[in-house]
């Protein structure tokens, strides 16, 4: 039988179309969802004994992973909800007041879950002075929480990345500026450039790993890089359902990293010129001539998807670059993410 079909019950519940029911609410992450899903497994499940629940979550967990184009942070929330399942004390009368235990305290966590990103907000709100100047990358609810939150108390200014291929960083320029907060968006491959200009980085995060590392929209490692030769904090805000036992080495040892990604294709044949281009090659340019053909350019040219295919969508940000990370579990460094995740899975 095939996880896909352990994870469908008799009664007809589906966890794939369950799970992406949850999502459609903006305030529910994925690995929220994951755990909502599987409590809802949990609760149709005709499961009789633990072994046969554990399995039943598990081949749950397998139909999320193999449906998901990313599945880390999804992964970090199934981890998170069996080992719950696995080390919950079995003293109920009969299993099915025990599995109707497990939903109640499955859909409790899902609920206080929900206030982690205030927690944050509040806790990095201590290491925001007046007039800071904040780079932030991407788009993460958890940092979009912090900044509003800092924008009723103090004055702030941010830098946000755009953030391509998906653009995100667009979206939190919008939401920030609808807001009344200064912002401005710099080019990915600017990020150098405005460094110097910055106070600190705060992003958000798909996963916190066992080194203490990172995992984030891709472009966070250089971001990381950067700050740390500018010698400019780099901090990263992550709930605590995002804490996953992945020991990453390499940007290569992610879940997402696939064989086509940065590879080269088959055959490369040479790129024509635009119809009607004409070389300058040896002939003087004005500044305005420059400037027009780089916008001209700028409007046209788009990577395909076949380009972007080639890329990775998440980076691995080594813990050395990571000044602190902010939880709702308390702010913490890199080597005290570890050691709360060995204490979390420990019982």
């Amino acid at each position: 039988m095939t996880a896909t079909s352990e994870a469908t019950t008799k009664d007809g519940f589906d966890i794939w179309t369950t799970y992406q029911s949850i999502l459609k609410d903006e305030e529910i992450s994925t690995p929220l969802a994951a755990i909502l899903a599987l409590t809802e497994l949990v609760q149709r499940s005709d499961a009789g004994t633990m072994f046969e629940l554990v399995k039943a979550l598990n081949d749950g967990a397998k139909v999320l992973n193999e449906r998901t184009p990313n599945p880390i942070s999804l992964n970090a929330g199934c981890e998170l909800f069996i080992a719950f399942v696995t080390l919950f004390p079995h003293d109920s009368d009969s299993f099915s007041d025990l599995k109707k235990e497990l939903v109640k305290q499955g859909q409790q966590y899902a609920n206080e879950a929900l206030t982690y990103r205030q927690k944050i907000a509040r806790l990095t709100l201590e290491f925001i002075k007046d007039d800071s100047i904040i780079l932030t990358h991407s788009y993460s609810r958890v940092v979009m929480k912090t900044l509003l939150c800092a924008h009723e108390k103090k004055r702030i200014s941010v830098y946000v990345t755009e953030a391509r291929p998906r653009g995100l960083g667009l979206r939190t320029y919008e939401e920030l500026t609808a807001a009344g907060i200064p912002c401005t968006v710099v080019l990915d491959s600017a990020v150098s450039y405005a460094m110097n200009k910055v106070d600190f980085v705060l992003v958000g995060s798909e996963a916190v790993v066992e080194s203490g590392g990172l995992i984030n929209a891709v472009g966070s490692n250089q971001i990381a890089i950067i700050a740390k030769a500018a010698n400019v904090p780099f901090y990263a805000l992550a709930e605590s359902y995002k804490f996953h036992r992945l020991f990453p080495l390499s940007q290569y040892d992610l879940p997402t990293h696939k064989p086509n990604i940065l590879s080269f294709p088959l055959t490369a044949a040479p790129t024509p010129c635009p119809k009607g281009s004409v070389s300058h090659k040896n002939q003087p340019v004005s500044t305005a001539e420059r400037n027009t053909s780089i916008l001209t350019h700028s409007q046209t040219r788009y990577m395909t998807q076949e380009q972007i295919a080639r890329n990775p969508d998440v980076d691995y940000t080594r813990p050395d670059l990571i000044t602190l990370v902010f939880s709702d579990v308390g702010s913490l460094t890199p080597e005290g993410v570890s050691q709360y995740l060995v204490g979390m899975f420990a019982g």
